[in-house]
């Protein structure tokens, strides 16, 4: 593979900005970088002059469900058609969310995600967002499907993703919940809470269990209330937890949006939660078993006002932490890039453009628009 080498950006990552940077890439990784004049020992390379445009890791998704019109619930080339619109806006690697369906069907769709993954490192694995939810705050996942989590129901869950379950969704207080986080640990899988009814307490004792994200904080959960703090609470208190925030400007107000960065510095991974109009038009869908209806960009369930997922881009809630939040542009980077790669425990090779990690990067305008994307040093 020919050494590629980007030059004339100004860098911004999870470490800082650096200016007149440049960046050598060799057999899919980072191999060099420094600012100024160019090494010699990249006379021969390929050479991207991104003109003193925004150099940023690629975006990472730990929490979506599809794209173009299509769902990662369906076969494989569905799951690819439904990647290409969130690749071509910068996300380049994806974890991919499964809504609540029926055992069997999940461990079809673990499997042909597991398969996926061999093939394709961009993608990073599955999210089993259901089935062990809450009635109560199920949000857009069917009702008939969900299930109190049992011992072999779990590890033949685990089975099935053959070592590719990144992250999986749970109500803690659902009979076995506490029980099933640590088989899921001890499995490698990085536990998130979500789609709960649960307190303050009983949050604080799955976190400390095991758990280490908050799914979409502050949507399918209690609020935070003066006399009765709540889930994201209890995240904002543990370093160790990840929140995972909708930045739409639907799901969630900018100005608690820019809360939480307050609250948890370091700690906020913007996900998309994005259903299969992300990157299509306006009109009705499907979510798992559920009909979807898409108007003005809000997903909603058919006759209902539950929002369903959402149709956004990485590089949108980019525009939106940066314009509407308030966040510093470094936050915000870090958080489509390095936290998320640190939630699952990948942050040692993804969401930095550093010596030693995987060349995924993308170029963006001075209003943030994403003008082009390399994953694995290959131009998308």
């Amino acid at each position: 593979m020919t050494s590629t080498l980007f030059h004339g950006a100004r860098k911004l990552d999870a470490n800082g900005q650096v200016d007149d940077f440049w960046m050598l890439v060799d057999d899919r990784e980072i191999v060099a970088t420094g600012s100024g004049r160019t090494p010699d020992s990249a006379a021969d390379a390929d050479r991207v002059d991104v003109a003193g445009h925004w150099l940023v890791p690629g975006f990472i998704d730990l929490h979506g469900h599809g794209g173009g019109g299509h769902s990662y619930d369906d076969g494989a080339d569905e799951i690819l058609a439904a990647l290409a619109p969130h690749r071509a806006h910068g996300t380049t690697r994806s974890v991919l969310s499964l809504v609540a369906n029926p055992i069997p069907s999940l461990l079809a769709s673990l499997a042909t995600i597991a398969d996926l993954a061999e093939s394709d490192p961009l993608i990073l694995g599955s999210h089993l967002e259901g089935p062990f939810l809450a009635g109560e705050n199920r949000g857009a996942h069917n009702a008939e499907f969900l299930l109190e989590p049992e011992p072999y129901e779990v590890e033949e869950l685990i089975g099935a993703a053959r070592g590719t379950l990144r992250q999986l969704t749970i109500a803690p207080e659902l009979p076995g919940a506490m029980e099933a986080i640590g088989v899921l640990i001890e499995a490698g899988v990085t536990v998130a809470i979500g789609h709960t009814m649960a307190d303050l307490e009983v949050t604080r004792a799955a976190f400390h269990r095991g758990a280490r994200i908050l799914t979409h904080a502050f949507n399918a959960m209690p609020g935070i209330h003066h006399r009765a703090p709540g889930p994201v609470v209890a995240a904002f208190e543990d370093e160790r937890v990840t929140l995972e925030l909708i930045l739409d400007g639907k799901h969630v107000h900018p100005s608690v949006a820019a809360l939480a960065f307050g609250e948890a510095p370091g700690r906020i991974a913007l996900v998309t939660d994005a259903m299969a109009a992300a990157g299509a038009s306006d009109g009705d869908y499907r979510l798992g078993s559920l009909n979807v209806s898409v108007r003005e960009g809000l997903a909603l369930l058919s006759g209902t006002a539950t929002i369903a997922g959402s149709t956004l881009t990485q590089d949108a809630a980019l525009r939106c932490a940066i314009h509407e939040a308030g966040i510093e542009p470094r936050d915000a980077v870090a958080a489509l890039t390095h936290v998320p790669a640190s939630a699952i425990g990948l942050g040692h090779r993804h969401g930095l453009l550093a010596t030693g990690y995987t060349a995924d990067a993308v170029v963006l305008d001075h209003e943030w628009r994403v003008t082009g994307v390399w994953a694995d040093g290959v131009k998308l």
